[in-house]
């Protein structure tokens, strides 16, 4: 197989370095989107060097399936991976993931922090042993180890927040910037090209950081979702009840979260969002700093996307907008748009195929992306017509979701048959950008219902555009 061959030693000398960059449950609410709420300086410095993808959708929204789909180039359906208890390998034993393709071909390969979901690492995709910094998840005596037995029978973890008085290697992310910077001064040393990824775990809940961060947000000038409320005439299990936060020391078991609350909750993510951010920040500087960064693509990506009360509700798992639309950034070495940002159309499964064709690497055969190399020179050009994504509802139902330029379909099937639609979602991005209103029973969009229903049943494979590039 050509991904198993080693490239000859003046190829590898022309190919670059990737620091491959993951942030847990980060929204795209970021400067570089257009956003001014959250700050994250140092995620804008990979966007002023790169691209941004404004529409950028995950194959299923939750960590593990998300995950596996940006390692193996796969879609949910093929790696068998929609929950958090499954291993791709059992469905794919022999594939080859984005890392372990740029080992066999001639990269030295390393891994740190939360890449593949915890306790479903891949050995096989590094050079060395990935390695997980241990650090504690709160620095208060707040912990759900120490809550006393009446809390402990009301929730599952410790609180939801904190604002914590201390350094930022206290926490697990703070470690694993500072285990990256050492990292990459050991890599500039070697004769190979290096493959790094870096995973970030925050803003994932608990939305702990250290004060500084909490510090730079005036808590009166957070405002609360525009939305708050289910899409009118949607399915009852189009979303969920917010279960991940509910399972928090002092979260409300059921009901709307109070507004006071609400405000403190998004305190919480702004700050641990920007603490990543600070963390990246010195990742960056190393980088910088040993003098790689001008031979180095940096991908920066988050698993999905997460709502902070919109649809009155938190946390991801739905096909909404909110969840499945996360950041992705882009920065190769000689692209013509650096800078820029692009309003196509692309999805995670394509950023494995993207690194192949920016190092020069051949395309395993496997792979249900496709390169959007050709957007780096020309952000602009024609490309795929719809994304893809998808979430299952228990053992029985399937919600399949199809994003167009202009519209999101998503049609709920029965797992075991997919011929049996049991409901049907149509939101108009022109008109509803926050997907209040599913407009699918209207008899006036019978006709639209049925074409976006002929273009969801040719799939993803009929969404590429005329031409690609090498992917």
């Amino acid at each position: 197989m050509l991904s198993g061959l080693a490239l000859p030693a003046l190829a590898q000398a022309k190919r670059p370095n990737v620091l491959f960059i993951a942030v847990d449950d980060l929204r795209p609410e970021l400067g570089c989107y257009g956003a001014k709420t959250i700050l994250t300086p140092n995620i804008d410095r990979i966007a002023k060097q790169g691209m941004t993808f404004l529409r950028a959708y995950c194959q299923q929204a939750v960590c593990s399936p998300s995950r596996t789909s940006v390692m193996t180039g796969a879609r949910p359906d093929t790696t068998k991976v929609w929950d958090l208890v499954t291993h791709f390998r059992d469905a794919m034993p022999d594939t080859v993931t984005v890392a372990q393709h740029f080992k066999q071909n001639g990269y030295f390969v390393q891994g740190m922090g939360k890449i593949f979901h915890p306790g479903y690492n891949d050995p096989r995709s590094w050079s060395t042993a990935w390695q997980m910094p241990n650090a504690p998840n709160y620095a208060a005596t707040k912990s759900a180890e120490v809550l006393d037995e009446d809390a402990k029978k009301k929730s599952k973890n410790g609180p939801a927040f904190e604002s914590g008085n201390v350094a930022d290697d206290f926490y697990k992310d703070g470690k694993v910037a500072a285990l990256a910077v050492e990292t990459l001064s050991t890599l500039a040393k070697r004769p190979e090209l290096f493959f790094l990824a870096v995973g970030f775990a925050k803003p994932h809940l608990p939305f702990v950081s250290p004060k500084k961060y909490w510090d730079m947000y005036d808590p009166s000038e957070i405002k609360l979702a525009p939305n708050p409320y289910r899409p009118k005439d949607a399915p009852d299990y189009a979303l969920t009840t917010s279960g991940e936060l509910r399972n928090y020391h002092g979260m409300p078991a059921e009901g709307p979260v109070p507004d006071a609350l609400a405000r403190q909750l998004k305190h919480g993510y702004y700050a641990a969002a920007s603490y990543t951010d600070a963390q990246i920040g010195k990742v960056l500087d190393e980088l910088d700093r040993l003098g790689l960064r001008k031979n180095t693509v940096i991908v920066l990506w988050g698993d999905h996307g997460w709502k902070l009360g919109e649809h009155g509700e938190w946390c991801k798992h739905s096909n909404v907008e909110n969840d499945t639309n996360a950041p992705l950034l882009f920065s190769a070495p000689g692209m013509k748009a650096a800078g820029q940002s692009s309003k196509a159309l692309v999805e995670f499964v394509d950023i494995y195929p993207t690194l192949a064709d920016v190092a020069g690497l051949p395309l395993p055969q496997h792979l249900e992306g496709i390169s959007f190399k050709p957007l780096l020179d020309d952000p602009k050009r024609p490309w795929k017509s719809a994304a893809f994504s998808q979430y299952p509802r228990g053992k029985k139902l399937m919600g399949y979701s199809m994003r167009t330029d202009r519209y999101r379909f998503t049609v709920w099937v029965d797992r075991q048959d997919h011929a049996k639609v049991e409901a049907v979602e149509l939101y108009d991005h022109r008109s509803d950008p926050q997907e209040n209103q599913n407009i699918a029973k209207a008899p006036a969009n019978a006709d639209l219902v049925n074409r976006l229903m002929a273009q969801w049943k040719q799939g993803w494979q009929a969404a590429k555009p005329a031409t690609t590039g090498r992917g």
